[in-house]
């Protein structure tokens, strides 16, 4: 009897180590696989090491080689100044808010790596003992199986797609609001230009207005003037002041916000480029700037990718219907010892629950995303018919304020003359030259709301530059040259 059976149990034996050898193999693979865990505290020293004043020589390097779907690479150079395609760069290599929306690329990374993943195989074991009846020879039951989601192999597909078209409309997004923040630094740095000429033309109204009340004192008290003439000159003069600290308040809020954008302490200096001119006229190409929108904007082309992940996603929950299948192999022994290597197979009846919850949703969702795109398109292109809008109109202001100040010129000429050869009164004179200066500081303050809507426009529209007015709004598609980036 012994040599008869020792054959099948040796086998049995043989069979039992492999199982246990496997079992403790996928223990260990389990083990080995699993991330640790690495703490990140936030601490008052890693706060102030983020906060602190960037090298500018890294800086500098940076803005050499940026790359961005829109902005161009800049020289930075601290004896030139900083110019407003400076300013841009900046504020998108060094704004605090930029690098957290930055980080929702390793999210989407992330997100692509576990729709590739699959799902693991469930080991089950089962242990069956005796404990009642006729237990005399029996032995401990056991069973031991290994299950696998083959159905995970359908939605797969799909769901990488959904994914990858996510990670595109992150991207995007990330490059929309980099395009953001670099326009509204280079707006920044035209308002500051143009409140700080008309700080300097105040300035020189406001000294001719300390020295016309000396004079008036001077008049008053020799009785060439009467006390009404004083209190006349003392009311221009602070309401000079007043106007002066008004432009100051604004330049000085200016420049935190401008230091903001750009991620720099609150304590730097700005020194803006010397050459920097303002526009005196902005001249729109022929051609309509709405051609092409679609294809140039981030925003939009964001939008799309978006749309088109959801797509995807839609078709993995309608294919999420198919009925759960695991599948695998089985190994057991009963109570009398007969042991057995089988085939298991479990399908999921899909009575009550056919994913119809789940459809829906993704399908709502679509539909929200394609409303979003459409009115999102009509935004976009109504802002930019607003904004060629405040150009025109503009153009005319400042060539209406460009008339005047030429008729004030030559009325201040002429009264120069007059009072060189005694003819006219000192405060006549002064008073046409303070409406010279002032018309000249209305010109700046227009010319400087005009260089804001051309930035505003290059925003609207997609454009790193407007096109001249001999050329063609065409331009070559974003969408290819971030897809070509990535």
């Amino acid at each position: 009897m012994k040599r008869e059976y020792s054959r099948p149990r040796q086998s049995l034996k043989k069979w039992a180590r492999y199982w246990r050898h496997a079992v403790v193999f996928l223990f260990l693979v389990t083990v080995s696989g699993c991330a640790a865990y690495r703490p990140m505290p936030i601490t008052e020293e890693a706060v102030r090491a983020r906060l602190q004043s960037p090298d500018m020589g890294q800086v500098r390097a940076l803005a050499r080689e940026i790359k961005h779907p829109i902005l161009h690479p800049v020289e930075l150079k601290a004896d030139e100044g900083l110019s407003p395609n400076g300013a841009a760069v900046l504020a998108v290599l060094l704004n605090p808010s930029l690098r957290a929306i930055r980080d929702q690329r390793a999210l989407s990374d992330a997100q692509i790596l576990d729709a590739g993943l699959l799902p693991n195989p469930e080991l089950t074991y089962s242990l069956d003992v005796p404990t009642g009846g006729d237990t005399a020879g029996r032995v401990n039951a056991f069973g031991l199986g290994l299950d696998w989601n083959v159905t995970s192999l359908i939605t797969r597909a799909s769901k990488v797609r959904e994914a990858k078209a996510r990670g595109e409309a992150v991207d995007l997004d990330i490059a929309w609001r980099e395009w953001q923040v670099a326009q509204g630094a280079k707006a920044a740095v035209y308002q500051l230009s143009s409140l700080r000429s008309q700080i300097a033309l105040l300035e020189q109204v406001h000294k001719q207005a300390v020295e016309n009340l000396a004079y008036v004192r001077n008049a008053v008290s020799n009785g060439f003037m009467t006390a009404s003439d004083l209190n006349s000159i003392r009311t221009v003069n602070s309401s000079v002041n007043e106007r002066l600290l008004s432009l100051e308040k604004q330049a000085d809020q200016q420049r935190l916000n401008l230091l903001r954008l750009m991620g720099l302490p609150t304590d730097s200096q700005i020194h803006l480029r010397k050459n920097l001119s303002l526009p005196s006229r902005i001249i729109l190409p022929n051609m309509s700037l709405i051609d092409g929108l679609e294809q140039r904007r981030l925003d939009l082309l964001a939008l799309r990718r978006g749309y088109d992940s959801q797509e995807a996603a839609v078709r993995a929950a309608v294919l999420e219907q198919f009925p759960k299948i695991t599948i695998g192999p089985t190994f057991s022994r009963d109570t009398d010892n007969i042991r057995t290597t089988g085939f298991g197979l479990n399908i999921g009846l899909p009575i009550f629950n056919q994913g119809q919850g789940k459809i829906a949703v993704e399908r709502a969702t679509r539909k929200k995303l394609y409303d979003e795109y459409i009115t999102r398109v009509f935004e976009a292109r109504s802002d930019i018919k607003q904004v060629e809008s405040g150009i025109r109109f503009l153009n005319e202001q400042i060539a209406a304020a460009q008339a005047t100040e030429a008729d004030l010129g030559k009325l201040e000429e002429d009264y120069r003359t007059a009072l060189a050869d005694g003819r006219a009164d000192a405060l006549v004179y002064y008073r046409t030259w303070t409406d010279l200066i002032d018309a000249q500081i209305k010109i700046v303050d227009l010319k400087g709301q005009l260089a804001q809507a051309v930035v505003a426009l290059e925003l609207a529209t997609g454009f790193f530059e407007i096109p001249g007015p001999d050329k063609s709004s065409e331009a070559v598609s974003i969408k290819s040259s971030v897809e070509k980036e990535q």
